[in-house]
């Protein structure tokens, strides 16, 4: 194979402009991405607090509240380019409420928001079915359980 042909390794930049002390290592943040991806691809994963969480949320999806991920695709097709926005407070909560390990949430989230670039989506359920699938087999690779398996995790999807 010519080396114009071989799949290059993603170009994954990890940004924490969170003041949050349980957010995973950059070397963990890069290893989950690179799990999800299955293109080459050029990714800014960045973390964030309650203030710029919110603000991304309202200025791209007019939500006036901070969410867990934001997706931002900027080139669709390989290689793929985007960024996502991770609100690490919004993520601790959620973790603490699912009763889980909040690395087990960030993976689930990271994996998530690199799904979205890739063209998943979980507007019906056959997409969303799709989607989890996905996900679930992903996090098992890192020993990390269902995370669509209790009720508390619905919240999730964000449907």
């Amino acid at each position: 194979m010519s080396a114009a042909r071989q799949k290059r390794a993603p170009q994954i930049a990890v940004q924490n402009a969170s003041t949050a002390r349980n957010v995973p290592t950059a070397a963990r943040i890069r290893q989950w991405a690179r799990a999800a991806l299955v293109a080459d691809a050029k990714v800014t994963i960045r973390i964030v607090g309650q203030t710029e969480g919110r603000l991304l949320n309202r200025s791209y999806r007019r939500k006036d509240y901070a969410t867990n991920v934001l997706t931002f695709v900027f080139h669709d097709s390989a290689p793929l380019e985007g960024d996502l926005a991770l609100c690490a407070p919004v993520i601790t909560r959620e973790a603490r409420a699912q009763r889980k390990p909040v690395a087990a949430h960030y993976a689930h989230m990271i994996v998530h928001g690199l799904l979205h670039l890739q063209g998943y989506d979980h507007e019906n359920d056959k997409d969303a079915a799709m989607m989890e699938k996905r996900e679930r087999t992903l996090l098992a690779r890192f020993g990390y359980p269902d995370p669509y398996k209790s009720p508390e995790t619905s919240a999730v999807r964000g449907r």
